[in-house]
């Protein structure tokens, strides 16, 4: 049990509001046995800083520029698996939570959170590995909508994320490095498994989904 050593918990903690970040800091360099060696403000950064110094915890924000969260969470369960990763969000969404779950995260919390709750999350995931807040793991727990990847292929996802985001087929042909026709083929696939008959079905299903903030 890592936390039950007398070397503190070494902490990165990431988000690009800068007010936000160092509110967070804050709390946690308040807790007992914790210091946070470094912080981040994109999802890069977050990378190449976790990369470099092998904390013990990321707490991180989704929405970052750059890379966002879950892909900066995604990356470290490659290349640095032993670096455990917690979600501190504004979005209390079941779909959200999964999608952070998924990307491999050992932990969600809201950012109403108390230094208290903060405190037991470090502790948790220290002592067992995980730890999602209450509220959350209610939300888990009592949500029936479908995961988007039971329902769509990973290329649809992406595509799906994209069209969300108001880019046009144009733009994402050109991010995913394909032909504007197939982008238009792949939406229509899209809207017929989602039952969507338009632009905006297919964003309020990203939202629901967690693909992209409310």
């Amino acid at each position: 049990m890592h936390i039950l050593s007398h070397a503190p918990v070494r902490l990165i903690v990431a988000d690009d509001h800068t007010l936000t970040r160092a509110g967070l800091v804050l709390l946690l360099e308040n807790l007992e046995r914790v210091e946070v060696v470094a912080e981040a403000a994109d999802g890069e950064d977050l990378v190449r800083q976790a990369e470099a110094l092998q904390p013990d915890l990321v707490f991180t924000d989704i929405e970052m520029p750059r890379m966002d969260g879950l892909g900066a969470i995604r990356r470290l369960a490659l290349t640095r698996p032993r670096v455990r990763c917690v979600v501190v969000s504004m979005h209390e969404t079941a779909a959200m939570v999964r999608s952070a779950a998924q990307a491999g995260a050992a932990g969600y919390v809201l950012k109403n959170a108390s230094a208290q709750e903060l405190g037991v999350a470090v502790r948790e995931v220290q002592r067992r590995g995980a730890y999602f807040s209450p509220a959350v793991a209610s939300l888990l727990l009592a949500s029936t909508e479908p995961d988007p990847d039971e329902l769509l292929t990973e290329r649809q996802v992406e595509v799906l994320t994209l069209v969300a985001r108001g880019r046009s087929s144009k733009e994402i042909a050109h991010d995913l490095r394909l032909s504007p026709k197939t982008i238009d083929a792949h939406r229509s696939r899209i809207m017929d498994r989602l039952h969507a008959h338009d632009i905006a079905s297919l964003t309020r299903y990203a939202i629901r989904a967690g693909l992209v903030p409310g």
